[in-house]
């Protein structure tokens, strides 16, 4: 099962490729592995936190019958199988990851980062002050200025 595992890993399409850039490192808030064995099958994508299978289905899979014999086996051993088919994860990756992340209960994420070339940095999207309530006219890493008749000198 392992050198199995290990040869689809390394034959991944580009459906799976391109989902794996978006499961991979807890971007949903959890772990997935890639092409793992649950004997006697490889899934494409499980989430083992959450008993959760991605599988990422080519043509082939469009009138097999094969596909619900391991459903049932999987879902026995309480396993959740979401299937994607590959045009879907190609053309409409946000919209499958949203329905990973609900499968997950991860939806909408507590703290979305913000969209490439987007944002200005502030005080705001700081990991160390997440949730800072602040007007942003008044939260800053500046140190405030003195008051009126203290510091800098120059006071009559």
């Amino acid at each position: 099962m392992r050198s199995l595992a290990r040869r689809l890993r390394a034959d991944m399409t580009d459906a799976e490729r391109a989902l794996w850039r978006d499961l991979r490192q807890s971007q949903l808030g959890r772990r997935f592995r890639r092409q793992f064995p649950i004997p006697p099958f490889v899934v494409d994508f499980a989430c083992l936190e959450e008993r959760l299978i991605v599988e990422a289905d080519g043509g082939q899979h469009a009138a097999s019958r094969y596909d619900k014999w391991p459903d049932a086996r999987l879902a026995a051993q309480g396993w959740r199988i979401l299937r994607f088919w590959n045009n879907d994860i190609l053309s409409n990756r946000a919209g499958v990851l949203r329905i990973i992340a609900e499968a997950l209960g991860t939806y909408p994420h507590p703290n979305p980062p913000p969209l490439a070339g987007e944002g200005v940095f502030s005080p705001h999207n700081r990991p160390d002050t997440a949730g800072c309530a602040m007007p942003l006219a008044t939260c800053s890493d500046a140190p405030p200025p003195p008051l009126a008749g203290e510091g800098w000198g120059g006071g009559s």
